[in-house]
């Protein structure tokens, strides 16, 4: 008997649970028809009681209500969804989501929406997102109502509020009950309580709501309360912005860094002033377009690993045309530097000239693997992938050039060239491929460089002159041939433009480090890193 009689309620709680689905079923078409019906306020009406149902197919209904893509056919007045489709419409059925063929414009008649309704819609939307089984569209639907204020969603946001398990969440959906209750008739107490709690998130959203409560509170210490906390933020944004800036300088040290290091190789162990080290760079980012555009035809499933296949390739054709350089033009020209100068000045534009007739003078486009793509926050701190791996790897390219030249006897050979020239050769070292290598070196470098830069600049014949005279300055202010010195120069040159281009402008900014260069010079004329050595005067 007792197993009958639990039988008999389950059976009982099931029936219950069919016939509540079978009629909500029943009236969501009805909640849909409202939306085509009346004039705009019956619409609010309708808009309210769909969102109101809890139906899953809810949200996507109002988001096309709200973009103007909801239609009813003329023929069956059957409610749809469309999205273009060349000339005509791709479309679904609103209620169940089924494809429902196509047609032009002129079969369906738009229901149609006022700015009214689309604030109304996208509460209503956020309502609904925010008891969504996904964590990231509620928290997305958390911030936007933070933005919002809108004290319609105040109802349902409570509801999220006391259901919500992440931490994370559920304190974004508090800022955002505080931003409502800053924008509505709440008791002062409970302002003030909303202004610590928005005081906290320190954004510049939260900088915008205290900012709007400052100046409409009536309440003279809701008032003073809101202007305090907004200065505080002003105070903490600012020392979030001079942070911003450094990692700026760092991000842009690090290119220069990148570009810099093998001419400091060169100009430090040869002497060679090579204008055509920026064509290097050059070189090397067109090696990766031509790395990237064969695997877009060939093997699309490798781009990820682009940039990676592209490293060494970009290495090897900078190092060989380097090595072509110093072998053909450089190891008669030693002892002249003005006939070097001018030498591989023209050597520059032939190579620019060369490049603009096999590839074009147009850019070219050089894609970032997904691994580079987005950002990251930390605090106010905006970081993006992209540049964050060109500071690892231009450490890395660093480090290992460190180690080559300390642990390595082409290293060993290299220093002894650089601190005593007659010395090292009277040692029985051939400097003359000495000096081979080491522009091959530092110029295969510079094509490593242009893998980097491919990921922040245009890819065109003109991508090295943008950075030849930045690396002369990186050079020349932390040592000539002293890589720790090339390092600091850099990321000091790099936090000094960015903190000069907010007052100054980009131009105006690089021309008074380059005053700032001259004059320091003038005190310290080997940079601030001095070479020893015994040839050194």
């Amino acid at each position: 008997m007792l197993f009958l009689r639990t039988l008999a309620t389950l059976l009982s709680a099931l029936a219950s649970v069919l016939i509540a689905a079978t009629a909500f079923a029943a009236d969501l078409p009805t909640l849909v028809g409202n939306l085509t019906a009346g004039g705009f306020g019956d619409r609010e009406t309708a808009i309210g009681a769909l969102a109101a149902s809890g139906e899953p197919r809810a949200a996507p209904i109002l988001e096309a209500l709200g973009a103007g893509r909801l239609f009813v056919r003329k023929s069956d007045n059957l409610v749809l969804v469309g999205k273009p489709d060349g000339n005509q419409l791709a479309l679904t059925e609103a209620i169940s989501g089924k494809p429902a063929g196509s047609a032009t414009e002129a079969e369906l008649d738009r229901v149609r929406v006022n700015n009214r309704l689309r604030g109304v819609i996208e509460a209503a939307v956020g309502s609904l997102t925010l008891m969504s089984p996904n964590p990231r569209i509620r928290a997305e639907a958390a911030d936007s109502l933070f933005t919002r204020r809108d004290a319609t969603a105040l109802a349902a946001l409570d509801e999220a509020l006391a259901a919500e398990k992440d931490p994370r969440i559920k304190r974004s959906m508090s800022e955002a009950r505080a931003a409502i209750v800053l924008g509505s008739d709440a008791p002062a107490p409970q302002k003030l309580e909303a202004i610590a709690l928005v005081r906290e998130r320190g954004d510049r959203d939260a900088l915008g709501v205290l900012a709007a409560t400052a100046s409409s509170a009536s309440d003279a210490e809701v008032k003073a309360a809101a202007a305090a906390a907004a200065d505080a933020i002003r105070q903490r944004l600012a020392a979030w912005g001079a942070v911003q800036n450094i990692w700026y300088g760092i991000s842009l040290g690090s290119v220069l860094l990148l570009a810099a290091i093998g001419l400091a190789i060169t100009f430090g162990t040869m002497g060679v002033i090579n204008m055509a080290h920026g064509e290097m760079v050059m070189l090397g980012a067109y090696t990766t377009f031509v790395v990237q555009d064969v695997i877009r035809t060939s093997a699309p499933h490798l781009f990820d690993a682009s940039l990676l296949i592209a490293l060494p390739l970009a290495f090897a054709v900078a190092g060989g045309v380097g090595i072509l350089i110093e072998r053909g033009i450089i190891r008669f020209l030693y002892g002249r530097p003005l006939d070097t100068l001018l030498a591989t000045w023209g050597l520059s534009l032939v190579l620019q000239q060369a490049v603009r007739s096999i590839f074009g003078s147009s850019n070219r486009e050089v894609g970032a693997p997904s691994w580079m793509s987005g950002a990251f926050q930390v605090g106010q701190l905006n970081i993006t992938y992209g540049r964050l791996w060109i500071v690892v790897f231009s450490l890395m390219v660093f480090l290992a050039l460190i180690l080559l030249l300390r642990k390595t006897p082409l290293g060993l050979n290299m220093r002894a060239v650089t601190q005593n020239r007659p010395m090292a050769s009277a040692m029985g070292i051939r400097t003359p491929r000495v000096d081979a290598l080491t522009f091959g070196l530092g110029s295969g470098i510079a094509g490593l460089a242009g893998v980097a830069l491919s990921q922040i600049d245009n890819v065109s014949p003109n991508l090295g002159q943008g950075y030849i005279i930045d690396s002369f300055m990186v050079v020349v202010f932390g040592g000539v041939g002293n890589l720790f010195g090339t390092l600091i120069g850099a990321l000091t040159l790099g936090v000094i433009n960015k903190f000069l281009e907010p007052y100054a402008g980009a131009v105006l900014g690089k021309i008074l480090v380059l005053v700032f260069i001259i004059l320091f010079i003038q005190r310290r004329p080997r940079g601030l890193f001095a070479l020893k050595g015994r040839s050194v005067e």
